[in-house]
């Protein structure tokens, strides 16, 4: 087979990605994904949240295409009629100690454009009349709720309707075979150029292409529980904490769905697997590699640690509630119930340096652009991503 342009995972950035390359024009483009649909990890396990800027460093590609991306996103379902929630976020302080934290994520949404401001407890209980707080809270009108299977299934739908792309599903990468050819399971293509934003392998198809060699992906599971029906009505949208500096993580947080479900979670828990959904399942031979790594960062970072060290409790109901009722005021440990919602994040780490890395991070070959650590806010960012993509894919030699 030959392609123009092969990208490797229908995820959000798969798929936003060749909805660029098309618009530009493009023709031969070959989506390939193991799954046998779109974005059945990372992208349509996420809560649907589009972000507005707030956390990440002015000078990082997360920083710079978030906002724009939450807008275009925004934008895209009002085109196409799919589900939109415009009910903006509330971030609280759980303690005095944390209003420092609070001020400075403020100057940062700022220094990122965003649309944010600083309310008092008055304030914040007509905005979110439940939400508890130390004194102030950081409000984001920005911020919306979307569904994420409804978005990836439209797009799927535009590159399968151009009639100048194809996607293979049930078709996974195995690796380069020669200079300009991928094997994959479906047999050979022939490729200028190839882009590999394949989530929670992209590090193992880089690695095959001999790049990326000091990062690995380090499987965090992300595990909710949700308010019982009756106990919905606490939440109106989004409710968040300050996150703790010392780790890239949200912290358990309360998002109400398009249907009226909210959501509590997600955990952090070091995962054994990159599938590890459940207790057992998802591992595999992979899993004494990961444990190695795990311990080795638990040895010598002390944000892992923090991590290692609270977050596995948090399987228990009694903890995660506790966690879970610093944000609430009325909330009884009756009204969180078990939910059937799970999540990897694949955090990617520089392994030289024993540090969780905080941005995407691309790597370049003579034909190839591999997108590693495409964590969030990656579904959010994923259409002001693409251009900057889509202008790197071109760059390159061919």
């Amino acid at each position: 087979m030959r392609a123009h342009t092969v990208i490797v995972g229908a995820g959000i950035l798969g798929l936003t990605l060749a909805r660029e390359l098309l618009a530009r024009g493009g023709d031969g483009i070959v989506l390939l994904d193991k799954e046998a649909g779109p974005g059945r990890h990372a992208s349509g396990r996420n809560s649907g949240v589009l972000h507005a800027g707030i956390y990440y460093a002015p000078d990082t590609l997360r920083a710079k295409t978030c906002l724009a991306g939450n807008r275009l996103m925004q934008a895209y379902c009002l085109e196409r009629g799919l589900p939109l929630s415009r009910c903006g976020k509330v971030i609280v302080a759980r303690s005095e100690a944390e209003l420092p934290g609070l001020i400075a994520l403020r100057d940062r949404a700022l220094a990122n454009g965003a649309t944010v401001r600083l309310v008092d407890e008055r304030e914040l209980a007509e905005i979110e009349p439940q939400a508890r707080t130390a004194g102030q809270a950081l409000f984001s009108p920005e911020t919306a709720v979307v569904d994420p299977k409804a978005i990836l299934a439209a797009l799927a739908r535009d590159v399968e309707m151009s009639g100048r792309a194809r996607i293979l599903w049930n078709t996974r990468a195995v690796g380069p075979k020669r200079p300009g050819v991928l094997a994959t399971q479906a047999g050979d293509i022939e490729y200028q150029r190839l882009a590999n934003v394949a989530g929670a392998y992209a590090d193992k198809l880089a690695h095959a292409f001999s790049l990326g060699r000091n990062y690995r992906l380090v499987p965090f599971k992300g595990v909710y529980r949700k308010l019982r029906p009756q106990a919905a009505r606490l939440v109106r949208g989004n409710i968040y904490p300050v996150p703790d500096p010392r780790n890239p993580f949200l912290g358990i947080h309360f998002t109400r769905s398009l249907s009226g479900e909210v959501s509590i979670g997600p955990t952090s828990i070091p995962a054994f697997g990159r599938e590890n959904y459940g207790l057992l399942s998802g591992l595999d031979l992979e899993a004494a590699s990961i444990l190695l790594r795990d311990a080795l960062l638990f040895a010598v970072n002390p944000g892992f640690r923090s991590v290692a060290l609270s977050e596995p409790r948090k399987y228990l109901s009694a903890p995660f509630f506790a966690d879970a009722s610093r944000l609430l005021r009325d909330l009884k440990p009756e009204d969180v119930v078990p939910s059937d919602k799970v999540g990897i994040r694949p955090q990617l780490v520089d392994v030289k340096a024993s540090r969780l890395v905080s941005d995407f991070v691309p790597e370049e070959g003579p034909r190839e652009l591999h997108v590693l650590g495409a964590i969030s806010p990656a579904f959010t960012a994923s259409m002001a991503f693409a251009p900057w993509l889509a202008d790197r894919l071109a760059g390159l030699a061919g």
